[in-house]
């Protein structure tokens, strides 16, 4: 079975910088499980994007989000990174889960 995730490498990485910003590239990439070199590129890709900027403090970067910053899939228009934290990083209160329930309850019944 092909192995996948939900979230792609540029978000895993976006998602441990927003938790502590002054890990480094080797740090990341374990997390993630990718090469060093890698998260460099992504960085680089969000850097480059205007996702982030980096800013050495001694041996060590520290990296600045910018959080206003669209979502860059067309089926996200409208929401930004922040709004990607925020789902990520927040449990379903009871009336989000009633209202992902309702709208589960709504598709299947549109679809049969």
């Amino acid at each position: 079975m092909r192995r996948w995730t939900f979230l792609s490498n540029h978000a895993q990485v976006l998602l441990c910088i927003a938790q502590n910003p002054s890990m480094t590239a080797r740090e990341i990439g374990q997390r993630v499980g990718i090469t060093e070199r890698a998260t460099q590129k992504i960085i680089q890709d969000l850097e480059a994007a205007g996702y982030l900027t980096r800013h050495r403090e001694g041996r060590k970067n520290r990296y600045r989000l910018y959080l206003d910053r669209p979502l860059r899939h067309p089926a996200q228009k409208g929401l930004t990174v922040q709004h990607l934290l925020q789902i990520l990083r927040q449990q379903p209160s009871p009336d989000s889960r009633h209202q992902l329930d309702r709208s589960l309850e709504m598709a299947g019944s549109q679809g049969a």
